[in-house]
């Protein structure tokens, strides 16, 4: 089992910044990836960013340029810095423990998630 802790969400004006953290302790057979997720009001959920174990970053076009996604892997924990925040980024941010193949992550373990909110 993985469990996955988020922080660091909030309340920012457009054009701010949040850095999310998200704490993973435990073991998941074939976990080879750490992924943050994002689900707005009525959305369905989506991937943002990805790191794989092997380094290689996946981030979504919308948020290419914008955000960056780190782990510090003594502290067993997952980044996502968020810059030049639009409102169309507020959402629920979860952090998951994924397995990767054939060019798919396939989440196996969330977060609580974290609230974002970027207000006009």
């Amino acid at each position: 089992q993985v469990q996955l802790v988020e922080s660091g969400g909030g309340l920012v004006q457009a054009g701010g910044s949040l850095r999310l953290s998200c704490a993973a302790s435990g073991s998941g057979f074939g976990i080879n990836a750490m992924g943050w997720y994002r689900q707005a009001l009525g959305e369905e959920r989506e991937l943002v960013a990805a790191i794989r174990d092997a380094g290689r970053i996946y981030y979504a076009d919308s948020v290419k340029g914008r955000f960056i996604v780190s782990r510090d892997n003594v502290k067993n924990t997952l980044y996502l810095q968020m810059d030049s925040l639009q409102p169309e980024d507020t959402a629920m941010y979860y952090c998951a423990a994924c397995r990767y193949r054939s060019n798919t992550y396939y989440p196996a373990y969330w977060g609580q998630g974290t609230q974002v909110t970027v207000s006009s």
